[in-house]
C-alpha cells in the first residue's frame, strides 16, 4: 500500500510517497481500507516535531479518516467487513490502509461522503467542547470567533448559531467572509494580516469593540493566536470567557490586568485530552453532533481535495493559512 511518510523533522516537502506491506488488525481493532483522510493544523506541527505528540518516526501524518471496514480484530463487536466508519486515528492516516482502535470508530451515514466523513470529528468535538464545557455558551449570548473560515472557526460559527448565540465572524479576507456569512454568522469583520505595531494593535482592538457592541463579547473563540488575541480581549465583556484554541499565528502573551478589569475568564481548550478523561461526556457530544449533522444544522465544508501523491500540498496549503473550511486528502 502506499503511504506519505515523515522521515525527519521538516516540512510538507519533506514527505515521501513509498510502498509498505498492508497492516493487520490487532486486538480491538478494525483494518480500514482509507477513501479519505482530513488536514488539520496538527498535521503542520506533527511532522516538524512542535506538537504536543511526537509519535516515532518513521510515521503518516493524517488525524482523522473515512475508509471502510476490510477485517474485524479478536474481540470486536458490532462491526463487519464493507462496514464504512470514520475515526480518530492521531496519525498514520495519509496510507492506503490503517489498523484503528475499534472503540474510536464510529459508523458514516449512508447518505454522507467519505470526504464529509472524514472532516467531522476533529473541529465540530474541538468546538462543541469549547462552547459548551469552556464557555458555558447560553442562547442569546455574543460569540466572536477569530478564523471564522477555518475548520474549527465554521464549525464554531455553525454550532454557536445552532445553540443560539448571536454570533461575530472575524476573518482575514473578503473570500473567508463570504464563507463565514454562508456559515451563518450574524456579523462579519475583516481584519488586516499581522504582525501589528501598536496603533494598527489599537484599532484592531475598536473594531472588535464595535463589532461587539456595548456590552462586549460573552465568549471569544480563539483559534489563531499571535497579534490578533490582546485586541480580541479588550473586546470581551464583563466575565467573559476567552477561549484559547490554537496558535497559527504565535503564541500570544496577554496583559493579565485585563483579566481582572473585566473579571473574564481565559480557558484552555485541549479536546484531545477531555476526550480521554471523560469518554463519556465526549460521547454525548458526539451524539449531539450527528442529531444536529442529520438536521441540517452543521455540515463539514470541503473546500479542496487532493490526491494522496500530493498529500504535503494539502499540509503546505494548511501552514500557509489558505483553508477554508477542510482540506481532504483522498487515496483515489
Amino acid at each position: 500500500m502506499k503511504v506519505l511518510l515523515s522521515r525527519a523533522p521538516g516540512g510538507p516537502e519533506t514527505l515521501e510517497l513509498i510502498e509498505l506491506p498492508e497492516p493487520l488488525p490487532g486486538q480491538g481493532q478494525l483494518l480500514v481500507r482509507v477513501k479519505a483522510c482530513a488536514i488539520n493544523y496538527p498535521d503542520v506541527l506533527i511532522i516538524e516535531d512542535k506538537y504536543q505528540f511526537k509519535p516515532p518516526r518513521p510515521f503518516a501524518p493524517g488525524g482523522e479518516i473515512a475508509g471502510i471496514v476490510e477485517a474485524v480484530g479478536e474481540g470486536v463487536d458490532g462491526w463487519a467487513e464493507g462496514d464504512r466508519l470514520i475515526s480518530m486515528v492521531g496519525h498514520g492516516g495519509l496510507a492506503g490502509k490503517v489498523a484503528v482502535d475499534a472503540r474510536m470508530a464510529l459508523p458514516l451515514p449512508p447518505e454522507r461522503s467519505f470526504e464529509e466523513g472524514a472532516a467531522l470529528i476533529l473541529t465540530y468535538a474541538t468546538s462543541i467542547h469549547a462552547l459548551l464545557d469552556r464557555g458555558k455558551l447560553k442562547e442569546g449570548q455574543t460569540l466572536l470567533v477569530l478564523g471564522a473560515a477555518g475548520g474549527v472557526g465554521i464549525a464554531a460559527v455553525e454550532l454557536g448559531k445552532a445553540f443560539g448565540a448571536r454570533v461575530i465572524a472575524a476573518v482575514s479576507s473578503t473570500e473567508k467572509a463570504e464563507a463565514a456569512r454562508a456559515a451563518g454568522a450574524d456579523d462579519v469583520l475583516v481584519y488586516p494580516r499581522g504582525p501589528f505595531d501598536k496603533e494598527e494593535a489599537r484599532a484592531l482592538a475598536a473594531a472588535f469593540k464595535t463589532a461587539a457592541g456595548p456590552g462586549g463579547a460573552d465568549l471569544i473563540y480563539d483559534p489563531v493566536g499571535g497579534d490578533y488575541a490582546e485586541p480580541a480581549l479588550r473586546s470581551i465583556g464583563w466575565e467573559g470567557r476567552y477561549l484559547v484554541v490554537g496558535f497559527p499565528a504565535g503564541i500570544p502573551k496577554l496583559p493579565l490586568n485585563l483579566a481582572l478589569l473585566k473579571s473574564c475568564d481565559i480557558c484552555g481548550v485541549f479536546w484531545g485530552a477531555f476526550a480521554a478523561r471523560d469518554a463519556s461526556a465526549n460521547a454525548a457530544h458526539i451524539r449531539t453532533l450527528f442529531r444536529l449533522w442529520s438536521e441540517g444544522k452543521i455540515a463539514p465544508k470541503v473546500s479542496r481535495t487532493w490526491p494522496l501523491a500530493e498529500g504535503g500540498e494539502a499540509i503546505a496549503h494548511m501552514a500557509a493559512r489558505k483553508a477554508i473550511g477542510k482540506l481532504v486528502v483522498t487515496m483515489e
